[in-house]
């Protein structure tokens, strides 16, 4: 195999992954832009850059909106520094917001790329389900005073499983090349206040996800037929779709990869969606 060189430097030879947790209630999304600095990968590229003492580019495996939270943000960068897994982790630490965490990191080899060698993708998305709103965690679900029939939203959302177009539930906005995405598991379920949609595909369309959520509210209150999910598919047309569910009850969990880059492992025990939604 030719051996893969960092496209800023060609003697750069150290491929550094790591998992990423983040508040997104502080930030303008993942992404950096040139009109502010509040951005995650602005805070992280700038804090890497310290410890690695020189300029590093960030990738990731999936950027997110305004607002929208990451437990377990896979990304890499290409450094010619050397530190070991814990100064790369703890350092960078020292220099982000409390809002964002380096929850580990790992040296791992040329040929992986955090968006490009990902497999699948996981989001979750998290609903309060009460008539009063929540006094705490109110920027970490999204608040429906409504009742919902998690059975209906579980039993409408089994229809989206497969490859399909997925046009009905892409935002105007999106740069996707293709609208076809094959989602290989998808759930919804209730755990007292709580509600909680889970979703694995192979690649996600700009605001899939809330847009799915939206369909799934309205079925979930009784306003629209469990067929209306195909009934979407079928149309291809952002206009016939509803409404996009908030921002805030949303996370990106994680990305599927192949063993063989042996990622970064983080350490065991429950985080804070596990905790949530504890059954």
């Amino acid at each position: 195999m030719k051996e893969i060189f960092s496209p800023l430097n060609p003697e750069y030879q150290k491929r550094i992954a790591m998992v990423v947790e983040y508040d997104g209630s502080a930030f303008n999304g993942w992404q950096i832009q040139k009109n502010t600095d509040r951005t995650v990968q602005h805070v992280v590229t700038k804090a890497v850059s310290k410890i690695a003492n020189h300029p590093v580019k960030l990738h990731c495996a999936g950027r997110t909106d305004t607002g929208v939270h990451g437990s377990r943000q896979i990304i890499h960068f290409d450094t010619k520094s050397s530190r070991n897994d814990y100064g790369w982790m703890s350092g960078t630490n020292t220099h982000l917001p409390t809002t964002v965490r380096i929850q580990a990191a790992k040296e791992t080899n040329l040929y992986f790329h955090a968006r490009f060698s990902a497999q699948e993708r996981r989001y979750r998305y998290v609903v309060y389900n009460h008539p009063v709103a929540p006094g705490i965690l109110r920027h970490h679900m999204t608040w429906f005073r409504y009742p919902l029939d998690a059975k209906l939203m579980n039993e409408a959302a089994q229809q989206l499983l497969g490859k399909h177009d997925f046009s009905t539930f892409r935002a105007a906005d999106c740069q996707a090349h293709s609208p076809l995405k094959t989602i290989s598991a998808i759930s919804v379920k209730q755990y007292g206040k709580i509600m909680v949609l889970d979703i694995q595909a192979d690649g996600f369309l700009y605001h899939m996800v809330r847009n799915i959520m939206g369909v799934l509210l309205e079925i979930g209150q009784k306003r629209k037929p469990v067929s209306w999910v195909s009934e979407l598919i079928e149309l291809k047309s952002r206009h016939k779709g509803g409404v996009t569910a908030e921002a805030n009850g949303l996370y990106f969990v994680d990305a599927i990869y192949d063993d063989e880059f042996e990622l970064p492992v983080t350490p065991p025990g429950p985080n804070f969606l596990n905790v949530l939604i504890e059954e």
